[in-house]
């Protein structure tokens, strides 16, 4: 039974129409909470918002990536042309091409992307986990690990992203799912992943800092061009954040503040609204032009957090 609570309201003429309910985490810079909404100690999938985790533990395990590649092996990228022929670099760096990959096949996540694409068939590499599903392969050949079999929850990489996960987050990890994209998926509590994303990115260690460097340094390999974490990453100098399916968000500052929240049912809509609030919690002011609710041809109202 889920213990959530509003973290946004749909208004429509001075009336709430509609709620999002979730969870929030938002920590100070020493780890103690600065704010909180509903349990925090309910488990969740974190989707993509680990993806930092899974390539730490493949930096840690001997890939070798220049920062470019690094920020595209944690994206759930667009699909544009630079992320599809990154992910190709990644594979061709240990003899392979994408028929090796695993990953669902899919049309590209962007949207100008997607028109593009059009009626073509979906492939594996335009899925948008394609960079990282190329770096576990890579990382596999690198190890003498097999590589057809990587996706499978007792390989030795999964082991060693599932290790990676449950140290950046102090917690065990209770169950193992399956993500969309055919990768090991995790469930932590909400608390546990706010922790893991607090311990990235102050660590001092080698591995978690090249991983995240790269993410800041080239957000536009993380997501892509008019995506939010990749113009949030752009805007405000040191901020890292990754979105999952499902509505879940992370965000980190670099002397150690950071944010979670998870929308119970799924939605996206006040995704924006509610990073905006964090942040203005944290003190910063970030560009944004609120969700419009509309009477016919008027704006009358809007999608307000609730934190």
């Amino acid at each position: 039974m889920f213990k959530d609570a509003v973290l946004a309201e749909y208004v429509r003429d001075g009336v709430v129409e509609s709620e999002h309910r979730g969870f929030l985490a938002m920590l100070n810079a020493d780890g103690t909470i600065f704010k909180s909404l509903g349990d925090l100690e309910t488990k969740i999938y974190p989707r993509s918002t680990v993806k930092c985790a899974q390539a730490s533990a493949m930096v840690r395990h001997g890939l070798k990536l220049e920062p470019r590649l690094l920020a595209l092996a944690q994206s759930s990228h667009s699909g544009a042309a630079k992320h599809m022929d990154g992910a190709r670099e990644i594979l061709a760096s240990v003899g392979l091409d994408e028929s090796a990959l695993q990953c669902a096949l899919d049309r590209p996540l962007g949207d100008a992307e997607r028109r593009t694409w059009g009626d073509a068939a979906p492939t594996r590499i335009a899925m948008n986990c394609s960079g990282k599903h190329a770096a576990m392969i890579a990382t596999c050949v690198i190890n003498n690990w097999p590589v057809d079999s990587y996706l499978d929850a007792a390989h030795p990489l999964q082991v060693a992203i599932k290790a990676e996960l449950e140290t950046l987050a102090g917690e065990k990890i209770s169950v193992t799912s399956t993500d969309g994209c055919g990768a090991p998926l995790f469930l932590i509590s909400v608390i546990g992943l706010a922790r893991a994303i607090r311990t990235i990115t102050i660590s001092a260690d080698p591995t978690h800092k090249s991983v995240m460097d790269a993410a800041r340094a080239f957000p536009e390999m993380v997501g892509g061009v008019g995506r939010h974490n990749t113009e949030m990453m752009q805007e405000v100098p040191g901020l890292f954040m990754k979105d999952g399916a499902e509505a879940v968000n992370v965000c980190s500052l670099s002397d150690g503040r950071a944010l979670v929240f998870k929308v119970s049912d799924g939605s996206l809509r006040a995704f924006r609204t509610i990073v905006h609030a964090c942040l203005k919690e944290f003190g910063i002011d970030t560009s944004f032009t609120p969700e419009k609710v509309m009477g016919g041809p008027r704006v009358i109202g809007a999608i307000r957090a609730t934190i």
